[in-house]
């Protein structure tokens, strides 16, 4: 490929091309940011999730990590009616009073505000008076109306339907049993309902969540059938231990030459559990971690099978994790598939990783579909 190179020389430009590779990645990256499917919105390729603030963060620590991650360039954040997590009428809310307390000292015109209305439940502490909470249009106004008081904000520039009205499986739950399947609110309606209060300036766009093909197709179906606004995002969980439920088919219905879906993918560290931090039980502070706090929570990151899989990839050796710097925050960077096409995954580091497979830059090679 080189001629009139030899093979001393041919190693030598190798191994400065490997040096060279590793001194960009340990630069500190820029984020990078991408237009939200068929919205206006502009947004950072990290969103600031907010579900365990004034649960097991104070209202000072969150205001701490909302003002530091805006000065590293986030420019959305997430909330949900229904947070902190664990749901419970006594904190039900506090996440939005904590953000809303917050925005009060920012622009707002430079913060992009993402929140979720609930979907079918029988939490009827969400409501005034229901027996049961439904995404029709008196549910959805309540809901939205309450956000915004509790926001301190006038307009949510992005509302997710946070799970079905309809029955799906959900929450670790990987079959659909038909026997479950009951009457649900017409995918017009909950569009309709939605019009209303994107024509009253209260919601700019839309999105749904815990979303399925099914959904997401009877959603811009009726949208277009009946000249409704579309969705322009979907919030599911996406990490190594969920990957199915997205690749398998919501990656060919959100592409972009498709229904041009945006992906803002939850849940990318599988609750903590791909960090390692679960694997100690003997660690100093693992009374703390929400898997620990809560048990049950989120079991199906923490199942036997789950810890299994964490513990043989964590103990070969960086052999699927890489951690570096990267805008002065601790992420994890999951390199999932095999740099050389074998099952040999990382060798002791990354300049090694790069001088055996060639590859460019030791970041997520399995990463979410991101959608522009």
């Amino acid at each position: 490929a080189f001629p009139g190179l030899s093979a001393q020389q041919l190693r030598r430009w190798h191994r400065r091309r490997v040096r060279s590779r590793v001194r960009s990645a340990q630069e500190p990256a820029k984020l990078q940011y991408k237009k939200l499917g068929d919205s206006d919105l502009l947004i950072s390729e990290i969103t600031l999730g907010t579900m365990t603030f004034g649960e097991q963060s104070t209202e000072k620590e969150s205001h701490d990590m909302f003002s530091y991650s805006f000065d590293q360039g986030i420019n959305i954040l997430d909330t949900a009616e229904i947070y902190p997590i664990q749901p419970k009428q006594e904190t039900q809310g506090r996440t939005d009073l904590y953000v809303g307390r917050w925005m009060k000292s920012k622009p707002r015109d430079k913060v992009i505000l993402a929140t979720k209305v609930s979907g079918y439940s029988d939490r009827t502490f969400l409501r005034d008076n229901a027996e049961m909470v439904r995404v029709d249009a008196p549910n959805i106004k309540e809901s939205v109306e309450k956000s915004l008081s509790r926001l301190s904000t006038d307009y949510i520039d992005l509302l997710h339907i946070h799970w079905p009205d309809r029955y799906v499986a959900l929450y670790g739950e990987f079959s659909y049993d038909s026997t479950k399947w009951r009457p649900s609110v017409p995918f017009e309606d909950q569009l309709k309902a939605l019009q209303e209060l994107i024509d009253e300036g209260k919601v700019r766009y839309i999105g749904v969540s815990n979303e399925t093909s099914y959904g997401v197709m009877r959603f811009v179906q009726a949208a277009k059938l009946h000249g409704l606004p579309k969705i322009v995002s979907i919030q599911n969980g996406y990490s190594l231990l969920v990957r199915c439920s997205f690749e398998v088919d919501l990656a060919e219905v959100c592409h972009p030459n498709n229904c041009n879906i945006g992906l803002l993918a939850y849940s990318p560290m599988g609750s903590g559990v791909l960090t390692g931090k679960y694997l100690d039980d003997n660690s100093g502070n693992s009374e703390s971690f929400r898997l620990n706090l809560f048990p049950g929570y989120m079991q199906r990151y923490n199942a036997p099978l789950a810890k299994v899989y964490i513990h043989t990839r964590w103990n070969t050796t960086t052999k699927y994790i890489v951690i570096q710097n990267y805008l002065q925050v601790i992420l994890i960077y999951l390199c999932f598939v095999p740099l050389t096409g074998s099952d040999q995954g990382i060798p002791q580091g990354c300049e090694e990783a790069w001088a055996n497979s060639g590859a460019a830059c030791p970041r997520l090679r399995a990463r979410p579909p991101v959608h522009s």
